[in-house]
């Protein structure tokens, strides 16, 4: 059943879906500020603006609690050249942040005292995909799609199975899903959807130099990636998340019916309500013994 391979894209034309974290408890624990990340992201986006006049880029916020599109160069109130002292890219954004992050924290859910929530990458991914799929509707001759994750908040277990359905849609639809992680460890989540998409993981080793890499690694479009040489993975976490307590597990048992995956055995799927019983033995090879 064909799905993007038949679409006609524009070789040199991007559409890049920027999905930008916000968390603002990982942001109060990180060393590296806010406001100069922001900074940073800011002077990537202009550029990825500048590289081509048809180059389309929308930024996504994604919170702890909601995520949010937050910018569009397609839209016609963003396309004014200046707003006071600003480029309106920089205000737009800027604005639109701030009421996202107010938004979000009235939202704020109850959480142990001294741990950072993570952030809703299963929610920006599904509005990434969800605004790529109407790009392909509304377009005869849509850009190449790409999704660049920002992210710096640990992996949420609870989130499993959402990313992992936003991975398989985004690699049967071609679009491949860029990770820059910029946290403490590394992203198994991302880690996956970058290898499976056929995008690009990369950890920034120093993130004063964030805007170099950004510029280096994710501003190239798709047709020109085949002519570069651009990092690769040197290895992949491949664990899940069970389904019964969201702990990321390296062994555990799998329903047959519905593919759930328990850290414990149960005698009962929670996922499909099918019933885990014991084999039963063989009916000749009790009489065997019998007659034994």
């Amino acid at each position: 059943m064909p799905s993007a391979p038949s679409k006609i894209y524009a070789d040199d034309v991007s559409l890049l879906v920027v999905t930008l974290d916000t968390n603002p408890f990982f942001w109060a624990t990180f060393p590296f500020p806010f406001a100069e990340f922001l900074s940073q992201v800011l002077a990537f986006l202009n550029s990825i603006l500048l590289l081509g006049q048809l180059n389309q880029v929308i930024v996504i916020a994604t919170g702890c609690n909601s995520c949010a599109y937050v910018y569009d160069s397609s839209s016609e109130r963003n396309h004014g050249a200046t707003t006071g002292t600003m480029p309106a890219l920089y205000s737009n954004l800027l604005h639109n942040i701030n009421e996202f992050l107010a938004r979000d924290r009235q939202l704020d859910a109850i959480r142990k005292p001294g741990t950072v929530p993570s952030s809703l990458l299963s929610g920006s991914l599904s509005m990434a995909l969800c605004y790529i799929q109407r790009a392909f509707r509304l377009e005869p001759m849509p850009p190449q799609p790409r999704i660049l994750c920002l992210q710096g908040a640990a992996d949420g277990p609870e989130q499993y199975v959402a990313i992992m359905n936003a991975i398989f849609s985004a690699q049967r639809s071609m679009v491949p899903i860029d990770s820059c992680y910029i946290g403490s460890n590394n992203s198994a989540f991302l880690q996956q959807a970058s290898y499976i998409t056929s995008g690009i993981y990369y950890k920034p080793p120093q993130l004063d130099g964030l805007y170099q890499y950004l510029s280096t690694v994710f501003a190239t479009d798709l047709h020109s990636r085949t002519f570069l040489r651009l990092p690769k993975s040197v290895g992949v976490d491949f664990r899940a998340s069970c389904f019964c307590h969201k702990r990321t597990i390296d062994m555990g048992f799998v329903c047959s019916v519905c593919l759930s995956i328990f850290c414990e055995h149960h005698d009962k799927c929670s996922t499909c309500g099918s019933v885990f019983g014991q084999a039963q033995p063989d009916a000749s090879a009790a009489n065997r013994k019998r007659k034994a």
